[in-house]
């Protein structure tokens, strides 16, 4: 079976431009309005119930590095 042909992109079926892309989605921004951030707190570890790590998962995580090191 024949694969279609790929429209040219010069053609009529080419992809959007960045420029139009970006038109786009400035037109659609106003309709999506981010919700106010909100502060959040530490959860204190008593809180932290039911979570089990197995021991091999918990001696990967502290062979590796801390983020940024």
């Amino acid at each position: 079976m024949k694969r279609p042909a790929r429209p040219s992109a010069e053609g009529p079926e080419s992809p959007e431009t960045m420029a139009s892309l970006r038109g786009d989605c400035a037109r659609m921004a106003p309709h999506w309005a981010a919700p106010a951030k909100a502060a959040a707190a530490p959860v204190p570890p008593s809180l932290i119930h039911g979570v089990t790590v197995p021991s091999s998962s918990a001696r990967l995580i502290d062979g590796m590095s801390e983020y940024g090191d």
